[in-house]
């Protein structure tokens, strides 16, 4: 490349013709339109799979405090999208300061919704991991429902 080539390519700063920005902006656009619904239509399902994981986490983490502690801990369905956690640390069998929790659900996940159902509606764990009965909560919103079992041998799962 000789000098005058040079110059010539690095004197040419014409930038972005308007032609070529409306093209850009047409594809970004149909893009985008593409996109969105689909990922609108995506985030119910995310939510429902969230609150569920939430939910097992939470009976998880009871019955882990409960065996940890060899104490019992109740979890407790206030509403259809609150409950509490009862962890008897000191082992008199009334709450005191700082051994309930209370989550509310639509915190994070505001369209996810439960009920409970199976031999006991609060589910107690003892200090062997074990549970009182078995207990199922059904976690559901827009996109379906979700299913979250606490068998009498203490194992919570999702189905």
């Amino acid at each position: 490349m000789t000098l005058q080539e040079v110059k010539r390519v690095l004197s040419n700063n014409k930038g972005f013709t308007i032609g070529e920005m409306l093209a850009v902006a047409g594809v970004i656009s149909a893009v985008m339109a593409i996109a969105v619904p689909n990922y609108l239509s995506f985030q119910p399902g995310m939510r429902l799979n969230g609150g569920a994981r939430e939910i097992l986490g939470k009976l998880m983490w009871a019955r882990a405090q409960a065996v940890q502690n060899n104490n019992t801990s109740i979890v407790t369905f206030l509403t259809d999208h609150t409950f509490q956690i009862f962890n008897d640390a000191n082992g008199n069998g009334s709450a005191d300061a700082g051994e309930t929790i209370t989550i509310d659900l639509q915190t994070d996940y505001p369209d996810v919704v439960f009920t409970v159902s199976g031999s006991s509606a609060t589910p107690t764990f003892n200090g062997r991991g074990t549970a009182n009965n078995d207990t199922t909560v059904t976690i559901t919103n827009s996109s379906g429902s979700k299913t979250v079992t606490v068998s009498p041998t203490g194992n919570v799962k999702i189905s």
